[in-house]
């Protein structure tokens, strides 16, 4: 049994607009959980971006017998009736386990887009060597590895558009893979603008949401608190509002979170930092508030990692300089 080294997987810089060069690689850029999956040579270790083992949640995956020791890196992806990931699906299997089985839930396929390890670590090869020892592996469903797109962003962003997909990220053909690093070797653009948001309370409901909540009130880690950047309550359904209502109310604290001075409703009520929401929104504020967000669900991200300087409205930046200014 082979003793494989743990990877976090490498992360993409957010770039403003879609672009094409020779010397880039474009792929989709999935609605998912990122995950980076083990396998020894007799079992498979599947573990989220934050490194939580999550293997029991995909009992489908461990179909890789017969393959050399390897490390995929990969975004799990649920899909709807059409055809396109539904992160809303994904949610379903999310906190699964192994014993629960998974019956009628939805079936999950991993999109497998890199090669860490065969055998010995290849993380230092360019992504182009990577690619072509991923493509001969012949990998069972429910893996795929989806073709990539040599030098036309442009090209395949028209498609991504289209078909209402998430947007794409953008690779350096000659780079290496450098884990737990947000490298300015991938880039990646969105269709729809999303952050990783923590919760650091709620306002109560009203109506038909008198039980739940009427919206969370999010922040992003700012030294040692908060930083308010608005409130999110669209995207919710009846069983997600009673269950993060429950959740809520084994966190409530009577510390505000967020940073003083902070100005928020006086009915605010305020939980410890312990979930952190993934929110599409339209774009940012100049007071730096998320401008028509909608709850998408919950990661298992850390609190801490989910920073103003990462998820912030930062404008992304080159080897030479700033990038033109995000649209908005």
């Amino acid at each position: 049994m082979a003793s494989l080294p743990m990877y976090q997987p490498m992360l993409a810089t957010k770039w403003a607009r879609p672009f094409s060069d020779s010397g880039w690689v474009f792929e989709v850029k999935w609605d998912g959980v990122r995950a980076v999956a083990a396998w020894n040579g007799e079992s498979l270790t599947v573990r989220s971006r934050s490194g939580r083992v999550i293997t029991d949640a995909y009992p489908e995956l461990d179909l890789l017998a017969g393959r050399p020791a390897c490390i995929l890196d990969g975004e799990i992806v649920a899909l709807d009736e059409g055809g396109r990931p539904s992160f809303g699906l994904l949610q379903q299997r999310m906190n699964l386990r192994a014993a629960a089985g998974i019956g009628d839930l939805p079936p999950v396929s991993f999109m497998a887009f890199d090669l860490l390890f065969l055998e010995t670590p290849i993380i230092e090869k360019p992504w182009t060597a990577r690619r072509r020892h991923l493509s001969e592996l012949g990998l069972p469903a429910p893996f795929q590895v989806p073709e990539p797109v040599i030098g036309e962003g442009e090209a395949l962003w028209t498609g991504i558009v289209e078909q209402q997909l998430e947007g794409m990220v953008g690779k350096r053909m000659n780079s290496a893979y450098a884990p737990g690093t947000r490298s300015a070797a991938w880039r990646k653009v969105g269709r729809v603008d999303q952050v990783r948001a923590v919760v650091g309370g709620y306002l109560p409901g009203e109506g038909s949401r008198e039980s739940s909540f009427g919206s969370l009130l999010l922040g992003l880690a700012h030294g040692d608190s908060l930083r308010y950047i608005g409130s999110v309550g669209s995207g919710f359904n009846a069983a997600t509002l009673r269950a993060i209502r429950q959740a809520l109310d084994e966190m409530t604290t009577d510390t505000s979170p967020f940073e003083p001075g902070t100005e928020l409703d006086r009915k605010a009520v305020f939980v410890d930092p312990q979930l952190t929401a993934l929110v599409e929104f339209k774009e940012w504020t100049r007071a730096g508030r998320l401008r028509a967000p909608s709850f998408k669900g919950f990661t298992d991200d850390d609190w801490k990692a989910a920073t103003w300087e990462v998820e912030g409205p930062r404008a992304p930046r080159t080897e030479s300089g700033p990038a033109p200014p995000l649209d908005g």
